[in-house]
């Protein structure tokens, strides 16, 4: 007997006919079952905004330590160079593209979508240093300062990337293969992009690390009583408060060394020093954008007279 649902114009035609047409039975199927899929994506369509709403409500209820947070983003104008004008728009649009997949994979599953964040979030750095270091070789340029900085970037990302692997971001392997796959897959659009533009290859990393920051920050203001009663991974302890911070201080070009140390006294301290790195991240990017911009914040040159005096100070 045919198992076909209640109602369906298919139940009259007998089973054999079907298998016979199956090349044609098929499509007709789908197209008859197109109405109930339409009433049923409009029901998760509508139940999605509930959720949103709901969350729109819990950010305001939550007092999140705010920090300075990331630049503002520089709207276009038609006074900018139509160059210009092209890779930050072509930037922004895959930006919200990948977003949309993410909160489409990982709409319920915040350590997980982090997992995969900071897995991506290292690569645009590894890639920038392999650029640096080709035309090193070849002698076209020499950028010490650059690669230094993103070897901080890269490590600082990999300490994000340790910690959520601790909080079981990576537990499903479906995860691990996205994240890898993408990371594959960026490595080779970044190095692409850097060489064609590296002005265009900072301000997509802009944009990726503006989207982490105001990712991190809706988590804190969402789940922020249930954060603080939960203890600090070790990963987090080790990097902020027991490792060597020179790297640490080595990514926050716009600050002067040791001049911040976050506190881990719970997972919520945690989060708000992962979004505060996201943003001193996004302030690189930001100035990576004008050429010859970067120096490290160790270096001489870039110091002022008073980091030098804190700097001895400090070391005594």
């Amino acid at each position: 007997m045919s198992s076909s649902s209640p109602g369906n114009p298919l139940d009259s035609i007998p089973i054999f006919l079907l298998a016979i047409h199956f090349p044609v039975s098929v499509p007709l199927q789908l197209w008859l079952a197109l109405p109930h899929r339409r009433r049923r994506f409009r029901a998760e369509a509508t139940q999605r905004e509930k959720v949103r709403q709901e969350e729109t409500v819990a950010e305001e209820s939550f007092p999140v330590r705010e920090a300075e947070g990331p630049p503002e983003a520089v709207a276009l104008t038609d006074d900018d160079d139509w160059v210009v004008r092209l890779e930050q728009s072509f930037n922004i649009f895959l930006t919200d593209f990948i977003i949309a997949i993410l909160d489409l994979l990982y709409r319920d599953r915040d350590y997980a979508r982090f997992f995969v964040l900071e897995t991506i979030a290292r690569v645009p750095y590894f890639a920038f240093i392999s650029v640096l270091h080709l035309y090193e070789t070849f002698g076209w340029s020499r950028k010490a300062d650059y690669i230094k900085v993103h070897f901080a970037e890269s490590m600082n990302e990999f300490h994000h990337l340790l910690i959520m692997e601790e909080l079981g971001g990576n537990s499903e392997w479906i995860d691990r293969f996205l994240a890898r796959f993408s990371a594959v897959f960026y490595y080779f659009i970044a190095v692409g992009m850097y060489m064609l533009s590296p002005r265009m290859a900072y301000h997509f990393s802009e944009c990726v690390e503006r989207h982490a920051y105001s990712t991190y920050d809706k988590f804190l203001k969402v789940n922020g009583d249930q954060l603080l009663k939960l203890p600090a991974p070790e990963a987090a302890i080790n990097y902020y408060m027991n490792e060597d911070l020179y790297l640490f201080d080595e990514f926050q070009t716009s600050r002067a060394p040791s001049s911040r140390r976050p506190k881990v006294d719970n997972l919520y301290d945690v989060f708000v020093n992962i979004r505060d790195d996201e943003a001193e991240h996004c302030k690189t990017m930001a100035a990576c954008q004008t050429p010859e911009s970067i120096r490290s914040p160790h270096s001489t040159e870039s110091r002022t007279e008073t980091d030098v005096k804190k700097s001895l100070a400090n070391e005594d």
